[in-house]
């Protein structure tokens, strides 16, 4: 570990079947007016919106319900949920939901208390400042997982005019959610397009951060443990969607992989997060899958420049034997396990199955962010060869 950090996470995690039974204790800390923020109404269908309800009455709280989030939570979305808490005097904003959702009362929070003239996308999502206002608590009961939004500072919103999605992972501690409840029951009714998107949005989350650096790091052994775990999981819950253990099995892999923990000591990457946010600023697609169209593409571009993570990846988290291989052999063997198991599991592997045409490619690099900490920086002719290599 040869890297200076802190490491500080004070999101109260509450988990397992019995997790909701908390929620009315948890809300009686923080003032009368929540702010209810959740997505198309699924909730209502599974009835998990009744059992929340439920917990806020029991806690004498006064509800302003804030529906129709959308998957990628745009500008427009944000200030009218501005508005809904400036307008009510919020107290308090309980997510429920997936990432998108708790991403967007992030946005929230940190924006109602800004003086009125101020552009919240201007001044977080471009100019990547802090806030300078007091922040209104955020909760979240979780629904689906994938981002580890639950227990993190981001916060991803997408602006269709600048056809641009950003995330900004805010240093201000006040912006974590003050608790997370995790029922892994309450993924059971999600699409399985849906979940798989959301474990491979885990995995990607590990793999960002695991493909940086060369010394022996403690965070790199973590990051394989987990995507042991990760891989097993989702070949079990993907036969089997109400497979209890499975199901918890993700969901805690999901908190843990964005939570900080596994980047202590290290630089990360993120280029796959960039490639693929360009992807969902222009199509609306689904995170996760962006994500997936773009990854192999780029691991195999970037691959030569750290040979030697790419073929501990091979042998450490996919079981390729390093008998009669060479490191370059072994690397690239790694990555195709990868793709066998992406595939296997119904991940999207090209961004024209996402509505991405070529026509698009320019307009994609043009929105794509370019990071300074993995193993290589890309020019702009291999983002473009990425996005060509994707289609």
């Amino acid at each position: 570990m040869l890297g200076n950090f802190t490491f500080h996470n004070p999101v109260k995690l509450i988990f397992g079947t019995d997790a909701m039974n908390m929620l009315t204790d948890e809300l009686r800390a923080y003032g009368p007016v929540v702010q209810l923020v959740y997505g198309g109404g699924s909730i209502k269908k599974n009835g998990i919106y009744d059992q929340v309800v439920k917990a806020l009455e029991a806690a004498g709280k006064t509800v302003v319900e804030d529906a129709g989030v959308m998957p990628n939570p745009t500008v427009e979305k944000l200030n009218e949920g501005i508005k809904i808490a400036r307008d009510n005097h919020v107290d308090f904003i309980l997510a429920v939901g997936g990432g998108s959702c708790i991403d967007y009362a992030k946005g929230v929070a940190v924006s109602v208390n800004l003086p009125e003239d101020v552009d919240p996308w201007q001044k977080y999502w471009v100019d990547f400042e802090e806030p300078t206002c007091d922040v209104v608590p955020v909760g979240s009961v979780l629904t689906m997982v994938g981002t580890g939004s639950e227990m993190n500072c981001g916060s991803v919103i997408t602006n269709h005019e600048t056809k641009m999605k950003v995330g900004h992972v805010f240093a201000n501690p006040d912006v974590f959610p003050k608790f997370a409840v995790l029922n892994p029951e309450f993924t059971y009714t999600l699409p399985a397009y849906q979940m798989v998107a959301g474990i491979f949005d885990i995995m990607n989350h590990i793999t960002e951060q695991y493909f940086s650096g060369t010394d022996d790091s403690t965070s790199d052994y973590l990051s394989e443990g987990l995507m042991r775990s990760l891989i097993h999981a989702s070949r079990v819950a993907v036969k089997n969607p109400h497979d209890y253990e499975a199901r918890s099995n993700i969901m805690w892999c999901a908190t843990w992989a964005l939570n900080t923990l596994v980047a202590c000591g290290k630089t990360t990457d993120w280029e796959v997060h960039m490639l693929g946010q360009a992807v969902g600023a222009h199509t609306d697609a689904t995170h996760g899958m962006t994500l997936a169209a773009v990854a192999l593409p780029y691991y195999r571009l970037i691959m030569p420049y750290g040979v030697a993570k790419f073929a501990r990846f091979a042998t450490n988290v996919w079981g390729v034997s390093p008998e009669g291989k060479s490191d370059e052999e072994l690397a690239a063997a790694g990555l195709d396990a990868m793709e066998a198991w992406m595939r296997e599991i119904g991940c999207v592997m090209s961004i024209s199955e996402l509505g991405a045409t070529e026509d698009m490619i320019e307009g994609l690099a043009d929105s794509t962010l370019v990071m300074q900490d993995g193993y290589h920086v890309l020019t702009r002719d291999e983002i473009v060869r990425i996005f060509r290599e994707s289609l």
